[in-house]
């Protein structure tokens, strides 16, 4: 999966033509994308824009804990299928995970980490039973007093050490590498593929977008290449056989020395291009 599309909440003729926009995964926003006197009316769109059979996975975000509308957000989540998941954002602990599963047993829960104590325990909220985690950016930017807008590129170098962080917490836990968060100029997609070059070279797979037309620059970027497919498929090969010989390495015919432990790279892969029906 490596695009999640963001759409209000209050707007169920959006949400509609988000879950056939082409995105991998849609999220319906009851947080930052619904004006605070428009939240009741986003829980009371869910039930009927979310109610029927889904084309892609879907995930709520929910206000945050401790806001005055988180509950009532969990109680709407609550009358929907359990294939819905929720997002929860800025989590600071496992504990903030620990009490919406208490509330809604057998429901995926994803994390968003958006401050600096989130990110001193991903890890541990990595590990605390969430399907995945991720940053929430443009709050970490204002904590660490970051350039945003359109000078946020000049705070770029201050978010560096965050998405490895992150990056490193996903793999640790054995949960999948996470999305890059949003890109916020929608105009701008020659940015946004730099942006997720400099993603992918991270650690990251796929992003979260904010408008339809990011989803194409978003898929290009982190989906593998014909070259990558065939040279992982050589790696599998090749090793794999080597495992059957007994012997644990191999060169290949350009060289390359491989370790049996790459395998699992490659497969990595092998396993992104499957879910695309990306052949090589």
């Amino acid at each position: 999966m490596l695009t999640s599309l963001y759409v209000p909440g209050d707007r169920p003729d959006r949400v509609a033509k988000a879950l056939t926009s082409g995105a991998d995964c849609v999220i319906v926003d009851l947080e930052d994308a619904v004006a605070a006197p428009h939240k009741a009316q986003a829980r009371a769109a869910l039930a009927d824009t979310l109610g029927g059979t889904l084309p892609v996975p879907v995930q709520v975000r929910v206000n945050a804990p401790g806001s005055r509308w988180h509950e009532a957000d969990l109680e709407a989540v609550a009358d929907l299928s359990l294939e819905i998941g929720l997002r929860l954002p800025k989590v600071t602990g496992p504990q903030d995970v620990d009490a919406v599963r208490e509330r809604l047993p057998g429901r995926e829960v994803h994390a968003l980490i958006e401050t600096a104590l989130g990110l001193e325990r991903a890890f541990e909220i990595a590990s605390a039973s969430v399907a995945s985690v991720a940053l929430g950016e443009a709050d970490l930017r204002s904590e660490l007093g970051l350039a945003a807008g359109p000078a946020a590129a000049a705070g770029e170098q201050g978010l560096a050490w965050a998405r490895s962080r992150l990056v490193v917490a996903a793999a640790a836990a054995n949960l999948p590498a996470p999305q890059q968060s949003v890109y916020a100029d929608v105009r701008d997609l020659d940015g946004l593929a730099r942006s997720c070059a400099a993603g992918r070279a991270l650690g990251f797979v796929g992003r979260t977008a904010i408008h339809p037309v990011q989803l194409p620059v978003i898929r290009e970027a982190f989906a593998p290449t014909d070259a990558q497919i065939s040279r992982a498929r050589e790696i599998v090969e090749r090793v794999g056989a080597a495992q059957a010989d007994g012997a644990g390495t191999v060169v290949l015919a350009d060289g390359t020395f491989l370790d049996v432990a790459m395998v699992r790279s490659a497969r990595r892969v092998l396993d992104l291009a499957a879910s695309l029906r990306v052949d090589g």
